[in-house]
């Protein structure tokens, strides 16, 4: 049985590729913390279906969802403690985005900013599955009766359609959904190595990725641009404001304090503070390296989580269906 004290809390991210210290920093760190809280019941999922919104490749797909769940495993997330799986293994969400789709208009849907720039990005590709979208992540957050969804603000205009929509199937079938929330977890904005805006897998150039060696940590801070080192004013935006961010994340906020008063004393040896940075950031890299390759290495254990989870996930989502096609006299 649920215990409803314990808040369920669903997340679901984009099986994308490589996972870079932005992913780490700002979603990764902040659903371990959620995992290891004993008021928060955890499910996270790879979104597969969500991915085939917008055009893609399907041997890249195959590829990248189990790399997802790799991932998930090697930076500490427990399917002994967290249900684990993929979108497209539980059936349900696409059934249950169905029903709520017969609560929401479409003009509704075409009004929410996202969907609006995915059809400029993709012209060729204004498809009902894009439409569509914020409807299956209702289904995925309300299937779970979660209350509390971790997620960027650049999410929020999707969680308040899975609010209406709650709202909608309460009143009009006498559903029990709770009107979930999203949940502001200390996901640290870690910005990107080319100086301008946040650490992003689109942007060559700008990320360093989880799976990165210490040779190629340093290649690609040597590449973010910096100036004489020396200054009145200590910059806040810029290559140089970026390195001391990432200083303060991997070296602590002393160590950054030192090298502001360089700044404005002495001046800064970049080539110096690089180095250092660099061997910090694979310090913290290195260990989730080492559980990788042993997942690697192990495909039967990894199979079995991605089995048992889309189970747990089953047994949870089937229920709620049932009671949505109960109250909608399809039962």
């Amino acid at each position: 049985m649920h215990n409803s004290q314990i808040k369920r809390v669903f997340a679901g991210i984009r099986p994308s590729g490589a996972l870079h210290l932005g992913n780490y920093l700002g979603a990764m760190k902040g659903m371990l913390e959620l995992q290891s809280n004993s008021s928060y019941q955890t499910i996270y999922c790879v979104v597969d279906i969500h991915a085939i919104t917008t055009p893609y490749k399907v041997e890249e797909m195959r590829a990248f969802r189990k790399e997802a769940i790799i991932d998930y495993l090697a930076v500490g997330l427990d399917p002994e403690k967290s249900i684990l799986f993929f979108q497209s293994n539980v059936g349900e969400h696409a059934e249950a985005s169905f029903y709520f789709s017969t609560v929401i208009t479409m003009a509704r849907m075409q009004y929410i900013p996202t969907f609006k720039d995915k059809a400029k990005q993709y012209p060729d590709h204004v498809t009902m599955a894009l439409l569509n979208y914020p409807l299956l992540m209702a289904a995925d957050i309300l299937l779970y009766k979660a209350e509390l969804i971790p997620a960027g603000a650049d999410q929020e205009p999707h969680i308040e359609v899975a609010r209406e929509v709650a709202r909608k199937m309460n009143e009009q079938y006498g559903t029990d959904f709770p009107e979930p929330k999203r949940l502001i977890t200390k996901g640290d904005y870690v910005p990107s190595l080319s100086g301008e805006g946040k650490m992003s897998k689109s942007i060559e150039g700008s990320y360093i990725a989880l799976t990165d060696s210490l040779e190629i940590i340093r290649k690609r801070l040597a590449k973010v641009p910096t100036d004489s080192g020396h200054g009145e004013i200590i910059p806040t935006v810029g290559g140089v404001a970026n390195l001391l961010t990432l200083v303060e994340l991997f070296q602590g906020v002393n160590v950054c304090k030192e090298y502001q008063e360089r700044y404005l004393d002495s001046g800064i040896k970049y080539a110096e503070l690089k180095t250092a940075l660099a061997e910090a950031i694979f310090k913290e890299l290195k260990p989730i390296q080492e559980k990788r390759k042993k997942l690697e290495a192990n495909p039967d254990y990894v199979e079995r989580v991605i089995r048992e989870g889309a189970e747990k996930a089953r047994a949870i989502a089937s229920k709620t269906l049932d009671e949505v096609k109960e109250k909608m006299g399809l039962k």
